[in-house]
């Protein structure tokens, strides 16, 4: 069954909507965004999150030392790199950080996917930007065998495609925005129709 993550919780609140509708994953964005937290935000929140979802810290060309020490405080379950970062990148990452990897990917074309598809990360992302809520043109997804999340522009009118191509994780984060703050009602629902429709 595929698996789903809200991303971009930086509010009391946003917490409390994910652990009522009972998403798998919780995403905490680290870099500069209108979303970001600082270690210390994410860490109060971190606390208040069901302890069944795991929590996911979004990094972009982040220094590897403060990710490792964001890590060392169990803040975050699962490191995702959302920037350059390259094969070297993870491995370091891993020498430091004894947490699973996603490795965000910008897909354009086909030739991204296949350049990436014997990465290091433990799961690519496979999105149309970085954290832009656009998508790609998702048929080119059709013959990858690897584990994956699926982003960018989901959202209650695609979701059911989404759902279809049966990817790892579904991860959205506008998509269940109204005026750039997370949506109660947008969360439960679009939760429930990936796990339990």
């Amino acid at each position: 069954m595929t698996k789903i993550k809200i991303c971009g919780l930086f509010r009391p609140e946003d917490i409390e909507y994910v652990n009522e509708a009972k998403a798998d994953f919780a995403g905490f964005v680290f870099a500069k965004s209108h979303r970001q937290v600082l270690a210390e935000t994410a860490e109060k929140l971190r606390n208040k999150l069901d302890k069944n979802i795991l929590s996911v810290g979004i990094f972009v060309n982040e220094d590897i030392n403060k990710i490792a020490e964001i890590c060392n405080k169990k803040i975050i379950d699962i490191v995702q790199l959302h920037g350059d970062e390259d094969d070297k990148y993870i491995s370091e990452l891993r020498k430091v950080c004894n947490k699973k990897i996603i490795k965000a990917v910008k897909v354009k074309t086909g030739e991204d996917i296949i350049r990436w598809r014997n990465s290091l990360a433990d799961w690519l992302m496979f999105d149309a930007g970085k954290g832009e809520g656009k998508t790609f043109d998702w048929s080119i997804l059709k013959n990858f065998i690897r584990p994956y999340f699926l982003a960018g522009g989901i959202n209650e009118s695609n979701i059911d495609e989404a759902i279809k191509l049966n990817p790892y994780c579904i991860d959205i984060s506008s998509g269940v925005e109204t005026n750039k703050v997370k949506d109660k009602q947008k969360i439960i629902d679009i939760v429930r129709r990936v796990k339990y429709e």
